[in-house]
C-alpha cells in the first residue's frame, strides 16, 4: 500500500460517501423486499389456519336435526 502524495480533497470525501450511500440503498431495497414477501407469507398462512380453526370448530359444535313426517 502506498501513501497518497495528494491531501484528501472535500470532493473526494463527498464521491466516496455518495458511493457508500448508493450501497447502503441497494441493501435496503434487497431487505425491504425480503421482508414484504415474508410478511406476506404469513399473512396467508395465518389467513389459512383461522378458516381451518373455525371450520373445525364449526362442524364440531354443529347440531345434527333430524325430521320426521307422521
Amino acid at each position: 500500500m502506498t501513501a497518497a502524495t495528494e491531501p484528501v480533497s472535500r470532493d473526494d470525501i463527498e464521491d466516496k460517501l455518495r458511493e457508500l450511500q448508493g450501497e447502503v440503498d441497494d441493501l435496503a431495497e434487497d431487505a425491504r423486499s425480503y421482508a414484504v414477501t415474508v410478511g406476506a407469507v404469513v399473512v396467508v398462512g395465518l389467513v389459512v389456519v383461522a378458516f381451518w380453526l373455525g371450520r373445525r370448530k364449526g362442524r364440531k359444535g354443529a347440531a345434527v336435526i333430524e325430521i320426521r313426517r307422521v
